[in-house]
């Protein structure tokens, strides 16, 4: 796929049974743990997006060997505590930020000088929130006036309590990542509850791992066990088929094995508050993640509020949440949610352009209100993605509703999650072109 795409109106519902890539905030830490693991992991399921291949190659760079052909399933040969030992080497994240902030832990113990960096997108992101609380335990980091290219040169850490100030699930994974390879034991105290894979996983690979509240304790010293995983399917991905379903009349999509994560499915909740029909079926477990078929049928919505409690649960599919704000009756209000600035895009600022295709949309310094109707039909028109795959999706559902259509800029960008996303969306019955003149 290559050149701007348009997705028009539906001309008929979206309906069928489908898949999302597996998740890939999982992805990246089942490549993480399993290379520190002793022995063979073997990872089923896995998203293959150029996010968690970042991930891929950094840990490949620190000497785990990992067999991929470019399928579902991943191999790993984990190198154990030792994973890195004396390896200088320049970790190339691209465009993941998670890659990043959870590497800089990773081999903030490990003899060896490491630099981190990525592209244009990713050096704009800031990195004193975790560099600054993996300092405390002693590491020795440099950032380039707080953003990337981090230096790492490892060092012998020590456990500390650290109260963080920004919830944020990178920052507590990175900290309990080093707090592997440190002395004593390392507590982080969020301040508000956020995505929790890493301790999933941990406990799952028989590290223990104590959770009081909003409060999660490693001891360093412990070897991990080696993986066997299926990866249940991305439910940040799954959001934007969901939002598809709601907007088009007579739809009705079954998502099956998706993750729900109770810390992942903030987004149905909302969806739900506003009038949506979702259920789960056929609800299994997986490596201690709990994952189901996720049913949706077209329904009326309405606006709603979105606390900041909420927004750790929903971060990643606020832009289409705010795509199915635009078609729902009343307003919608979204605060404590100025993390949206310094994502991939300034993602407030990209979804300012759904004023021009004709919805009532106002950025606050935290958030947005969108001011919905139910009958909208937008215009239409060309978006800049600015290389952010969320915002690729999200305008791309909102071209659902379009008299004539919604063309995407870039829409490559959508592969960063989501591989072949434009195609899964044309399968399930979208219109999807290439707009004349490109």
């Amino acid at each position: 796929m290559s050149g701007a795409l348009r997705v028009r109106s539906a001309d008929r519902p979206l309906t069928g049974t489908t898949t999302v890539p597996g998740d890939k905030s999982l992805g990246h830490r089942a490549l993480l743990l399993s290379a520190l693991a002793d022995g063979s992991s073997t990872i089923r399921g896995f998203p293959g997006g150029a996010d968690v291949r970042a991930t891929l190659g950094a840990m490949r760079a620190l000497g785990a060997s990992i067999d991929w052909d470019g399928g579902d399933t991943v191999r790993v040969e984990g190198r154990g505590l030792e994973l890195g030992v004396g390896v200088d080497a320049t970790l190339d994240c691209a465009n993941s930020g998670t890659t990043m902030r959870l590497a800089a832990g990773l081999v903030a113990a490990v003899p060896g000088r490491r630099k981190l960096d990525g592209d244009a997108s990713l050096r704009r992101r800031p990195m004193e929130r975790v560099a600054e609380p993996l300092r405390r335990m002693g590491a020795r980091i440099d950032t380039t006036a707080g953003r990337a290219p981090l230096t790492i040169d490892g060092a012998a850490l020590v456990g500390v309590a650290c109260t963080l100030e920004v919830a944020s699930a990178q920052v507590k994974s990175a900290l309990l990542l080093a707090g592997l390879r440190a002395k004593g034991t390392t507590r982080v105290v969020e301040p508000l509850a956020t995505r929790d894979h890493t301790e999933r996983m941990l406990r799952h690979m028989g590290v223990p791992v104590v959770v009081e509240d909003l409060a999660v304790a490693v001891t360093g010293g412990h070897r991990l066990a080696p993986l066997d995983v299926t990866l249940p399917g991305d439910p940040s991905s799954a959001a934007f088929l969901v939002v598809a379903a709601l907007l088009v009349p007579g739809s009705r999509l079954r998502v099956t094995g998706v993750g729900t994560n109770p810390r992942r499915t903030g987004a149905l909740e909302i969806l739900r508050r506003m009038g949506a029909r979702i259920t789960i079926e056929d609800a299994t477990d997986e490596a201690g993640e709990p994952c189901g078929a996720v049913v949706v049928e077209h329904a009326p919505l309405h606006g709603t509020t979105i606390a900041p409690d909420e927004i750790p649960g929903a971060i990643d599919e606020l832009p289409i949440l705010a795509v199915a704000a635009a078609f729902a009756e009343g307003e919608t209000r979204v605060t404590g949610a100025a993390e949206l600035r310094v994502k991939e895009s300034d993602r407030i600022a990209a979804l300012e352009q759904l004023g021009p295709l004709g919805v009532a949309f106002e950025p606050t310094r935290d958030g947005f209100v969108v001011r919905g109707r139910p009958d909208t039909t937008i215009t239409g028109g060309t978006i800049a993605t600015h290389g952010d795959h969320r915002i690729a999706m999200a305008f791309a559902v909102a071209g659902l509703r379009s008299l004539e259509g919604v063309t995407i800029d870039e829409p490559r960008c959508a592969d960063v999650s989501f591989p072949r996303f434009f195609d899964r969306l044309g399968a399930l019955g979208a219109r999807v072109d290439t707009p004349e003149g490109t």
